[in-house]
């Protein structure tokens, strides 16, 4: 088999530079361990910047998104009982973000590929890139027990932070940053309304507390919780009220509680490699970076990776020319940097940490009431999670 452009990973940053390369002619086979199935069975966040928006609707996939999917113009934010919300509109000049569900995201780019009639091979086990440094890249993999061998201009790994593209760089050659959170987030999913028409992140001496949505009828909710607790021993009254705890008593009582629909427990990290490229591979999303999800940036992060990626493999076939390409991860990594700084920012601001003098203490509640207590401050929480311009790749 030959394609100009292998992608390892069918999740939804593999899915839209699929999209993007097809719409512009260029074409691409993804490649995916999982079944298609298990991709659409993940349950992730659903906040997407208003870039991400553009994206989506330039790839041809907005419209189930435009029509479902909520606006919302505003977040509220609370620290000790105290309520404050930041207009994401007024303060960004007019931008707001997207709630339009993972799932239904990558149900509309599978659905697209397939109508385009793209290749995506699932379940295909021992993928692995190879000659990523020389003239003629390719990927091997094993389907049904055969060995198969994909040949290729370049490879786009988009496996995620377990995936085997960012194995493929020698260990001398990247340099990784990491901060472990000493808590993670437990999460349930449930068909009930939400109890706010916008999110709201909350510090509590408890925890921190998020209260977030995918529809007009469900909800997700997340608590901050020890890293040694299990996802098993929490009932679904046990969360309900630990919930209720946590929240001010007037939002508490709003709160619609039902059956979960799943419910799990993620830990907190920040990480980052570099450099996202080596040779004719290119590592897109969590394969080279993760954020806390506090500043919802990891599926905006992936799809800015998405967006410069594109552009340049554009370029690179249209001039002629595969210098442009070695742009990539310079490009990249200032946002992602940015993004990790803002998700950093934002988890420090809202949790509880145990290891917090008194202080450390005063100084995140100070630090807050700066933020929520001044124009500047505001704007600069609102043009972070609305998120930050794309970096123009065209004409360098």
């Amino acid at each position: 088999m030959r394609t100009k452009v292998a992608i390892i990973g069918a999740g939804p940053s593999g899915l839209l530079l699929g999209q993007l390369l097809a719409r512009a002619g260029i074409d691409n086979i993804i490649l995916e361990r999982q079944s298609g199935e298990y991709v659409l069975g993940r349950i992730r966040a659903g906040v997407l910047e208003q870039g991400t928006v553009g994206l989506l609707r330039e790839a041809g996939v907005g419209k189930r998104m435009d029509s479902e999917g909520l606006i919302h113009d505003g977040i509220e934010l609370i620290f000790g009982g105290r309520r404050d919300r930041i207009d994401l509109k007024a303060l960004t000049g007019g931008s707001s973000v997207m709630v339009y569900g993972q799932t239904e995201l990558t149900r509309d780019l599978m659905e697209a590929r397939a109508a385009m009639g793209a290749t995506t091979i699932y379940e295909a086990e021992n993928v692995q890139p190879h000659g990523v440094r020389g003239e003629h890249p390719y990927v091997t993999f094993e389907k049904d027990g055969e060995l198969c061998r994909l040949e290729c201009d370049y490879i786009a790994g988009c496996d995620g932070f377990h995936g085997v593209s960012r194995r493929a760089i020698p260990e001398d050659i990247l340099t990784s940053y990491e901060r472990v959170y000493p808590f993670g987030w437990l999460g349930l999913l449930s068909d009930t309304p939400p109890v706010n028409h916008e999110l709201i992140y909350a510090h509590h001496e408890r925890g921190f507390v998020l209260c977030s949505q995918r529809s007009t009828t469900r909800s997700r909710y997340y608590l901050q919780v020890p890293l040694t607790e299990k996802a098993q021993d929490w009932s679904d009254e046990r969360f309900w009220k630990e919930l209720k705890r946590r929240l001010p008593g007037d939002i508490a009582e709003r709160v619609v509680t039902g059956p979960s629909l799943e419910k799990s427990i993620a830990p907190l990290r920040s990480y980052v490699v570099e450099p996202m490229q080596y040779g004719k591979l290119f590592l897109v999303g969590d394969a080279a970076h993760i954020v806390p999800p506090t500043g919802a940036k990891g599926l905006n992060l992936a799809a800015s990776d998405v967006n410069t990626l594109y552009r340049l493999l554009r370029r690179a076939y249209e001039e002629g020319s595969t210098r442009v390409l070695e742009l990539y991860s310079g490009i990249a990594l200032r946002r992602v940097w940015k993004a990790e700084r803002f998700s950093w920012f934002m988890t420090t601001l809202l949790h509880e940490f145990a290891d917090r003098d008194g202080f450390d203490k005063r100084m995140q509640r100070t630090d807050y009431e700066y933020y929520t207590g001044s124009k500047a401050g505001q704007t600069t929480i609102a043009e972070n999670y609305v998120g930050l311009p794309y970096e123009a790749v065209e004409g360098r």
